[in-house]
């Protein structure tokens, strides 16, 4: 197991639905790249598929314009949602 740290934590358990998309093989490669450093740093198999809605909830939560464009809208995930802006 490794030391580094990586933006994306431990995954929290959570109630899900399931989306499908499409996206380009360079980025499929990247997200599995992506999930083998985690289990390697978190010591838990997880797969890309596992990591994409934690990923997207992590963006979203960083992304100031949609914060801005939703302040006072309550949604849903605000009250069950375990991903924090990380400070730079």
């Amino acid at each position: 197991m490794t030391t580094n740290k990586l933006r994306l934590g431990p995954l929290p358990k959570t109630e899900t639905v399931k989306l499908t998309f499409t996206c380009p093989a360079s980025l499929k490669e990247e997200l599995e790249r992506y999930a083998e450093l985690h289990a390697q740093t978190y010591g838990e198999p997880v797969d890309a598929v596992t990591l994409i809605p934690h990923m997207l909830e992590a963006f979203m939560a960083r992304d100031r314009g949609f914060r801005k464009g939703t302040r006072g809208r309550a949604s849903p995930s605000q009250a069950t949602s375990s991903v924090r802006p990380i400070d730079r």
